[in-house]
């Protein structure tokens, strides 16, 4: 009972800081929105649009912690709401490439052309942001060794502090230079920055849904790893995929004429070995399987 009250106030302080830092994300993210719109900023623009997507990470995460605490709720949905992680990792790398893409889109239609944007407000809405942004950070750096979902927030707002970090150099440098391109240069540099992480998260959220095995784990070697248990003699319907990042799931069928408790502990000994802990193993005597054997090596 106490440990169970001990991990809903966990929780509770979780969903607590995730709202407010929501709360310090939303409020800079309309200051810094304003005033890239009215300075004409695009780097500025960029910076607002990554922090959209921290906005959109944090509200994403906070449903999937919230999702993931109410569990199975229904004999139809026995595995509870644990995807509602993965599910939010392709929303959010689709928005990350979209708003990627569309400021590389802009900066091209600026080269030659780059209108002249004032340094100051840029410095003063980049050190805001840096501020915001380092304040979340420390909130969430704790809860995030304990959730994947406020890992994944925490996560994009270190990056963008990066993006926060350019427009910064590019205010300094439009004030003291005068260089028209440097907000066009910054601008594309946190679309870079941006694009290939969105790529990576959009394919390992993808790799999960579409079941394949974890790239960690090689089927082959655990298949002759099984087929190594002493007693065993066949191996077949072995599947491994991931559930969620961290939570991956195997299911094996093994022919044996031993002892099938035995064969059965050292079965998930192996699996646990290669860092299988859920797992479900049938046994089942040799004729059961047709021509699904362990070659001799």
């Amino acid at each position: 009972m106490g440990a169970g009250h001990d991990h809903s106030h966990h929780t509770d302080a979780r969903v607590s800081r995730m709202l407010v830092a929501a709360a310090i994300l939303t409020t800079f993210f309309v200051v810094e929105l304003v005033t890239a719109l009215m300075i004409n900023s695009i780097a500025l623009l960029a910076d607002a649009g990554h922090m959209l997507t921290d906005l959109v990470a944090m509200f994403m995460g906070l449903t999937a912690v919230l999702l993931a605490r109410r569990g199975s709720t229904s004999s139809a949905r026995t595995f509870g709401w644990h995807r509602a992680e993965v599910f939010t990792a392709v929303a959010n790398a689709a928005l990350l490439i979209g708003v990627a893409g569309f400021i590389l889109y802009e900066a091209f239609e600026r080269l030659g052309n780059a209108p002249e944007v004032p340094g100051v407000p840029m410095i003063v809405v980049a050190f805001a942001g840096l501020v915001a942004n380092a304040i979340v950070v420390v909130m969430l750096r704790s809860h995030s060794k304990d959730s994947l979902a406020v890992k994944g927030a925490y996560m994009e707002v270190v990056a963008d502090t990066v993006g926060s970090i350019g427009v910064l150099i590019a205010g300094i440098v439009t004030v003291t230079t005068g260089w028209p391109y440097a907000d066009v240069v910054v601008a594309v540099l946190v679309a870079l920055w941006v694009l290939p992480r969105a790529i990576a998260l959009a394919r390992a959220a993808l790799r999960i849904l579409s079941e394949s095995s974890p790239a960690h784990i090689d089927v082959e070697q655990l298949r002759r790893a099984l087929c190594a248990v002493n007693g065993v003699t066949g191996v077949h319907d072995l599947h491994v995929w991931t559930l969620v990042p961290g939570k991956d799931m195997v299911t094996a069928h093994l022919t044996s004429d031993a002892d099938t408790a035995r064969v059965l502990d050292d079965a998930k000994a192996v699996l646990t070995a290669h860092g299988l802990e859920h797992a479900t193993v049938q046994v089942e005597p040799p004729d059961a399987a047709g021509d699904c054997k362990c070659e001799a090596e």
